[in-house]
C-alpha cells in the first residue's frame, strides 16, 4: 500500500481559498493576506501588510464598523455594502478572534455577484418575487378590468378616477414584472458579441425614444475583440444605464452623455461555482455630467428600491447588476466630484478567452 502524501499545511490551504482572508492584529492593521485578498484590493500582500483595515475598507453601516472594532467574539455580516480599494462591493463578511493572540482576528470577505459566482443573483430570497407574482397579478387584472368597465359606465366627471385606477394598476404590474426579473435564476446563453454593434443599437434606441434628449457621444476602441455576452441582455443593460444618464444630464445647462470602450488588463474576479479566476478586460463606461447620486445613496446604488428619482422604483440598477453578473461580468459606480462626472463601468470577458 502506498503511503499517503503529507497533507498541505495551513498556509497552502489558505492561499487556495477563493475568498479574501486577512489577518488583523490588535491595532486593526493587516499583517497577512491571501492571494484572493490581493485580487480583491488590487494590492500585493506585501503592500497590504501594515495597512489599517479601515483604510482599505469602509462601510456606512455603523454596526459593521463597531463590530469590526470589537476584539472579542465572532461576527458575521451577510450582504454588507463595503467600499474597498475605490470599488463598491456587496460582500459576506466574517471576523473570527484568535484566542492565542488577544485582539488578533481573521477576517474573510467574499464578494457577492460580481466576485462570487457567475450567474448568481445578488438579491436575497430570489424566489420570493416569483412566488408573489401570481398572487398579486391575478387580482390586478380583475381591478384593471373593473376600472375599464367603470370608465365606460360612469358619469364623465368620474372617468378620470377610473383611468387613474387603471394607470396605477399598470404601474404595480410593471413593478411586479421587474421584481420577477430580479428573481429569475435562469441565465440566457452566452456567446461572442460585437460590443460596438450592441452599444450603437442601444444608443439608436435611446435617440429614437428621446429625440430631444442629450447628445450621445461615443469614444470606441476599434481594436477590441468580441465579448462573451448575450446581445439582447447587454443592450437592455446599456439602455437602462443610458436612460439614467440622460435623466441625470437633462438637468444641467450643457448636458453630456458619453459611451466609452477600452481594454483593461488587470481586472480579475474569482467565481465560487467554478473556483476559477476570470479576466474581465473589456470595459464599457457610460458617463454623464449630471449632479450624480446623492452622497448618502452612493454606496447602495445597486440595491433594490434605492433611488433619488421622484416616483422612481429603484429597480433599474439592481436589475442591471443582476444581468451583468449573469453574463459573468461586473458593473460598478464611480462619482468624480472634481470633474462633475458620473461613471457606470461594465466589465466583461473576451469571447474565447480561457479562464486563468
Amino acid at each position: 500500500m502506498t503511503a499517503c502524501a503529507e497533507p498541505p499545511g495551513a498556509a497552502i490551504q489558505i492561499s487556495a481559498l477563493i475568498f479574501a482572508v486577512l489577518l488583523i492584529d490588535e491595532n486593526l492593521s493587516v499583517r497577512e493576506a491571501n492571494p484572493a485578498a490581493e485580487t480583491m484590493f488590487g494590492i500585493s500582500a506585501a503592500r497590504l501588510s501594515g495597512r489599517p483595515l479601515f483604510e482599505l475598507c469602509h462601510s456606512d453601516d455603523a454596526r459593521i464598523l463597531e463590530s469590526l472594532r470589537q476584539a472579542e467574539g465572532q461576527f458575521i455580516a451577510r450582504g454588507a455594502d463595503l467600499r474597498c480599494a475605490g470599488r463598491d462591493l456587496f460582500v459576506n463578511l466574517t471576523a473570527s478572534p484568535l484566542t492565542s493572540h488577544p485582539g488578533w482576528r481573521v477576517i474573510t470577505l467574499s464578494e457577492i455577484g460580481s466576485g462570487q459566482g457567475v450567474g448568481e443573483s445578488t438579491i436575497a430570497g430570489h424566489g420570493a418575487p416569483s412566488i408573489l407574482a401570481h398572487e398579486i397579478k391575478n387580482p390586478l387584472s380583475a381591478i384593471r378590468g373593473a376600472s375599464q368597465l367603470l370608465a365606460r359606465r360612469s358619469e364623465p366627471r368620474n372617468v378620470p378616477l377610473a383611468h387613474l385606477i387603471e394607470a396605477e394598476v399598470d404601474r404595480i404590474a410593471g413593478l411586479v414584472d421587474r421584481m420577477q426579473q430580479l428573481g429569475q435564476q435562469s441565465v440566457e446563453p452566452l456567446g461572442p458579441v460585437n460590443l460596438h454593434e450592441a452599444v450603437r443599437s442601444a444608443m439608436a434606441t435611446m435617440r429614437a425614444g428621446r429625440p430631444e434628449g442629450p447628445e450621445l457621444k461615443e469614444e470606441f476602441d476599434p481594436s477590441l475583440p468580441l465579448v462573451l455576452a448575450h446581445r439582447a441582455v447587454l443592450e437592455q443593460v446599456l439602455i437602462n444605464l443610458l436612460a439614467n444618464a440622460c435623466d441625470a444630464a437633462s438637468a444641467v445647462v450643457d448636458p453630456m452623455v458619453q459611451v466609452r470602450t477600452r481594454f483593461v488588463s488587470d481586472l480579475v474576479i474569482k467565481t465560487v461555482t467554478s473556483g476559477r479566476s476570470i479576466r474581465l478586460p473589456i470595459e464599457i463606461t457610460v458617463t454623464d455630467n449630471g449632479s450624480g447620486v446623492p452622497a448618502e445613496l452612493r454606496d447602495h446604488v445597486f440595491r433594490p428600491f434605492t433611488t433619488s428619482k421622484p416616483g422612481g422604483q429603484g429597480l433599474g440598477l439592481a436589475l442591471a447588476r443582476k444581468l451583468v453578473t449573469d453574463m459573468g461580468g461586473r458593473v460598478a459606480y464611480h462619482r468624480d466630484d472634481a470633474a462633475g462626472l458620473t461613471h457606470f463601468r461594465i466589465n466583461l470577458a473576451a469571447a474565447g478567452a480561457a479562464a486563468k
